[in-house]
């Protein structure tokens, strides 16, 4: 986060000392753009107050934003992030989100671990390429300079 208090001191806090940040602040925080930050908006995984017609997020936001971007690198969808979110406010104890949470990242695991076996036997398909390759373009090589020896070798000397 940047120390660039100036721009968070509370004007008007959900709760008291609460921070609240603009949309700047989080795009600057967390390397998004302000754009992104809205879509995420529109998406109805965020909901900032508004104050003065300015966006203003509070700390809940910017967990939540911090979740979403957790679960994209993770490769949920946006629709299962915002399943995970919902069930926050739905569910005290947060048993239910844990255990969703938990089946989610474990459907990931077996996708990842199928591209990764698809990945090992496309580069070992590739390897398997490059050395055929390798060994037909040197012996190609080998055979056109014996060729030009040979001619070379036949030429008439003057």
């Amino acid at each position: 986060m940047s120390t660039n208090q100036e721009c968070r001191t509370p004007e008007r806090p959900t709760r008291s000392d609460a921070p609240i940040y603009s949309i700047g602040d989080l795009a600057a925080d967390l390397g998004l753009s302000p754009r992104a930050i809205r879509f995420y908006e529109d998406q109805g995984m965020l909901a900032p107050q508004r104050v003065g017609g300015n966006r203003v997020y509070s700390q809940r936001d910017l967990a939540r934003l911090k979740l979403i971007l957790r679960g994209k690198r993770l490769g949920f969808s946006l629709s299962d992030i915002r399943e995970l979110l919902d069930l926050y406010d739905v569910d005290h104890d947060h048993v239910e989100q844990m255990t969703q949470t938990l089946a989610k990242g474990r459907a990931r695991i077996i996708e990842l671990e199928q591209q990764l076996t698809e990945l090992q036997t496309t580069l070992s398909e590739l390897r398997e390429l490059e050395t055929l390759l390798v060994a037909t373009i040197n012996q190609r090589k080998a055979g056109a300079a014996t060729h030009r020896q040979k001619n070379a070798e036949e030429l008439p000397t003057s």
